[in-house]
């Protein structure tokens, strides 16, 4: 183990001790947020400090084992302890790497995800519409909750635009690599001579803000337009002004929101969207200062960057960051992203622990 990071688990083990002691303590719940605060930091070390402890103890075990390589009658017995016992030892240390990773804050928000049709006219929104689909399939299968935001229809079907809110467990520590250009090689309805065309859209998951922590908007700095909401008409046609416009002037980002039928709801829906935006605007920009400096193997995270092809004919869907092709596009459409999303979180996990590795 590189000493760097013995150091650093040696202070983990002696703060647990700290901790201990103060939790305790006979006044130790005297101030809730405190000991809230210690209580959840006593949680998230306890684990690596338990594994530090056997790491230690591997350690000893492995010394004991070399002392009894000297005596001939034992040395068969030592050789083979020695050698479990060096096993453990970077069986763990690979663990208390994985276990001092820095967490991502935003892993267990919920999320907003964006889908604009790009090249390709006609065929890329009725592309979108199979990726809100695709979407939409994924979060039935992981149980979660999808509320649909608003949406811009196709004129032969699919969409121009549609946001939609996922709520649940872990959502977005799933859904955080699939920001980029998705591609689509198929062969139109439409195309009489059969001949395969290249459309394209793109996708944006945005972590859900908290906008009394995480952000703080102006309200002079909004316009707010409100105007009659589009609809098939019929007895439900609406007759008030409930759909909402949002426009922040200083950074030009425009929000709508007409689904649902009461204003303030929507005004509510885009409010959200918008500091979900202007969060996702500050990380790219810190983002994007922190790749000047290292390059991602997942992507720059710029939404123009493609990142995935999916391509029909062939049977196939191929990511581009991590030169991964599966030969499953009907289940891929149908929802069954995991084996994409696990390559892309091992990918990015690997990444953080070479970077580990180079600091160390």
């Amino acid at each position: 183990m590189k000493p760097s990071l013995s150091i650093k688990l040696a202070q983990l083990a002696t703060r647990l001790e700290e901790l201990n002691g103060l939790l305790g303590a006979e006044d130790a719940a005297r101030d809730l947020d405190r000991y809230r605060a210690l209580t959840r930091e006593h949680a998230e070390i306890t684990p690596i400090v338990a594994l530090y402890r056997e790491w230690e103890q591997s350690g000893r075990d492995l010394a004991a084992a070399r002392e009894m390589l000297a005596d001939p009658q034992t040395k068969s017995f030592a050789d083979d302890e020695s050698k479990a016992a060096k096993a453990r030892m970077e069986a763990l240390e690979e663990q208390l790497q994985r276990a001092l990773l820095p967490s991502d804050p935003n892993d267990e928000r919920n999320v907003f995800l964006e889908i604009r049709a790009g090249t390709g006219g006609d065929e890329s929104a009725l592309f979108a519409g199979d990726l809100f689909r695709m979407y939409a399939r994924f979060a039935e299968r992981n149980k979660w909750q999808l509320e649909l935001i608003s949406e811009s229809p196709g004129e032969m079907g699919g969409f121009k635009e549609v946001i939609a809110r996922i709520i649940g467990q872990g959502t977005y520590s799933k859904l955080k690599f699939e920001s980029g250009g998705h591609r689509v090689q198929r062969v139109p309805e439409t195309e009489a001579q059969g001949r395969i065309h290249t459309s394209a859209c793109t996708v944006a998951v945005l972590a859900e803000a908290d906008p009394i922590a995480d952000i703080t908007i102006n309200p002079a700095e909004l316009r707010i337009d409100t105007f009659r909401a589009s609809g098939a008409g019929g007895q439900h046609v609406n007759k008030t002004d409930s759909a909402v416009r949002i426009t922040h002037l200083p950074t030009g980002l425009v929000v709508e929101c007409q689904d649902d039928r009461s204003q303030h709801r929507n005004r509510a829906q885009a409010m959200a969207v918008l500091a979900s935006r202007l969060l996702d605007r500050e990380h790219q920009e810190r983002h994007q200062k922190e790749a000047a400096m290292r390059k991602s193997l997942i992507g720059s995270g710029d939404r123009s960057e493609r990142i995935r092809t999916y391509n029909f004919p062939q049977g196939r869907v191929t990511d581009h960051r991590i030169n991964l092709t599966l030969y499953k596009i009907d289940a891929i459409m149908d929802g069954d992203l995991f084996e994409l999303t696990q390559a892309l979180a091992q990918e990015y996990q690997a990444e953080l622990l070479a970077e580990l590795g180079e600091s160390a």
